[in-house]
């Protein structure tokens, strides 16, 4: 039979004697390719399907299959039994017309300083994102009519690129050299020899330097440190540097870029520099600023290589009382952990919403007791263990349904995502290079062995209760934290086990401060109860550099500078 090419549609329907099977031509031209295949079925057809997918019950259809040594001009299958979320199969796609989009997310070898050699998708200065990773071939959407049951083969040709990031306005450099804030606002890309060393290839880490007013007049000033933790984003943050008044149409997030200017150059806040860093990695965006076996030494590279540069070069005090961190979600947890990994290099830790601090709540599974962390059995009856909710309580994800979705995304712990990105900071090495699997993805199975491991090294409340004899004196003072109750990922129950823990320590008992708010969800960062959340999460960064700067002169050591950086 003659086959018809469909131009509009990017697209071959052939008849086959196969049912289910999608024909995904490799670009006829370069390397073998390896890597993981991502083909999405969406029903929305105003955006393009490669951006649909998620945790949740919202996702669009996504199926995904390893690729080894795919030659250029051959083709890779996807067929009834290529595993799918959020529905299994191709075989359980309804009769209809659909948006179809597949991408390819390239692989690159690794050779570990361990040994051993794996096989991950660097990040392309995208922020790990497989949908828009340069480099990353791809077809345009094709409007297809899909029945499961007939016998067609759809054909999809990969024919175009994700162009690279490098020189353009998305470029951390680039933005560095345009923005009218460049007097303050300083980018560095830092070659990390720890790093390198670890991933057999150069690793650099970009910092986000913002400098007080008056730095060039004042030659002779030292400066305090204050270390803002965040998931990678190409600008700076945690609010934006706006040094001109924004159009009123542009939002309230703009007009308090504005307004942080104001305050950062009026003298209103204290002299310090603030540092942002960005530690993307081939497993996520972000490494959690820690040391680990998988994802390597970050947290020596950032706190024992980067900062000691940066200090260096713009005049920063260089000791611990004068050093502070703070962020939100992955970035709470990451301030949290610095101060308590790091408890002499850093005098104040401020976390909003931290990522699980207590692995009873991780989430909304405990991973002590619970024997499945998809399903919770009683005597005559089970129930599927919640993953997302909104603020009113009504789930929108389960847990096994997460763990689904990312294994579309990628096998051996690689789709890039949060349950992942756990087990790569958290687990020990597996035998085959790859992060020791502490959660089966379809199962949910927990292996109890390598929960020992997570809970000696990354449990942040059991590190504390195990260590408080030495930790607790050096804590004094340091910990902030705040969450709010309605928290998306459920993450104020794991902070709340932290604080029973902390209110029963003894010589010395723990001052750390927590904040709750009522029915608030993710995001939440404390702040005056007659503001609402999104007012005081515009001024978080004020709030908390007002509460360093009092807390750096109350505790400075005799004979610290105090006095150079309060001009």
């Amino acid at each position: 039979m003659r086959c018809s090419l469909l131009f509009t549609l990017g697209i071959l329907l052939l008849p086959s004697m196969q049912a289910q099977r999608i024909e995904v031509t490799i670009p006829g031209s370069g390397k073998p390719l390896n890597g993981h295949l991502i083909v999405v079925f969406a029903k929305d057809m105003k955006s393009e399907p490669r951006t649909q997918m998620d945790e949740t019950y919202r996702s669009a259809q996504g199926f995904g299959i390893d690729v080894v040594n795919a030659v250029p001009g051959s083709t890779v299958v996807i067929d009834a039994k290529t595993f799918g979320y959020p529905r299994r199969s191709l075989a359980d796609l309804d009769t209809g017309d659909y948006n179809v989009q597949a991408v390819f997310n390239v692989y690159e070898e690794f050779h570990l300083a361990s040994g051993k050699t794996v096989w991950l998708p660097p990040d392309k200065g995208e922020g790990q994102h497989w949908d828009h990773k340069p480099g990353n071939p791809y077809n345009d959407p094709a409007k297809v009519h899909f029945d499961p049951k007939a016998s067609t083969t759809m054909k999809l040709t990969l024919d175009k690129v994700i162009p690279p990031i490098e020189g353009t306005d998305a470029d951390p450099v680039v933005m560095a050299a345009k923005d009218p804030g460049a007097k303050w606002l300083k980018y560095d890309r830092f070659r990390s020899e720890k790093l390198s060393k670890f991933w057999g290839r150069d690793v650099y880490l970009g910092a986000w330097v913002l400098l007080p007013d008056g730095f060039e007049d004042h030659p002779n000033a030292r400066y305090p440190l204050v270390v803002y933790q965040d998931h990678y984003h190409a600008g700076t943050g945690p609010t934006p540097f706006l040094t001109n008044p924004p159009d009123p149409k542009a939002g309230r997030w703009a007009a308090s870029g504005y307004k942080f200017f104001q305050d950062w150059t009026s003298g209103r806040l204290p002299r310090v520099i603030l540092l942002y860093v960005q530690h993307a990695n081939p497993y996520y965006d972000d490494s959690y600023a820690l040391d680990s076996a998988n994802v390597g030494p970050y947290g020596s590279a950032i706190n024992e290589e980067l900062i000691p540069f940066l200090e260096k070069k713009y005049r920063g005090i260089g000791e611990g009382w004068a050093r502070a961190t703070f962020g939100g979600s992955t970035g709470g947890w990451e301030a949290l952990a610095t101060q308590v990994f790091y408890p002499d290099l850093y005098n104040g830790s401020y976390a909003a919403c931290p990522d699980p601090v207590d692995f009873h709540a991780f989430n909304n599974i405990n991973l002590y007791e619970d024997e499945n962390a998809f399903i919770r059995k009683g005597d005559f009856s089970e129930i599927l263990i919640a993953g997302d909710r909104m603020p009113d309580g009504t789930i929108i994800s389960n847990a096994g349904d997460e763990f689904r979705y990312e294994y579309v995304l990628g096998t051996h712990g690689r789709s890039t995502e949060q349950w992942d990105i756990w087990q790569a900071i958290s687990s020990p090495a597996g035998t085959d290079g790859y992060p020791a699997e502490l959660i089966d993805p379809l199962t949910g199975a927990i292996n109890k062995d390598v929960l020992k491991y997570w809970h000696d090294h990354y449990d942040l409340n059991a590190i504390m209760q195990r260590d408080w004899p030495v930790l607790g004196p050096k804590l004094e003072g340091k910990l902030h934290l705040a969450v709010g109750d309605g928290d998306t990922y459920f993450l104020n129950n794991a902070v709340h086990l932290l604080q029973k823990s902390l209110d029963s320590t003894r010589n010395p008992h723990s001052d750390a401060t927590f904040q709750y708010g009522p029915g608030e969800p993710h995001c939440y960062t404390g702040g005056p109860s007659e503001y609402t959340m999104q007012e005081n999460n515009r001024n978080w960064t004020q709030r908390v550099l007002a509460l360093m700067g009092e807390h750096f002169l109350k505790t400075a050591p005799p004979g610290a500078d105090v006095k150079s950086w309060r001009y």
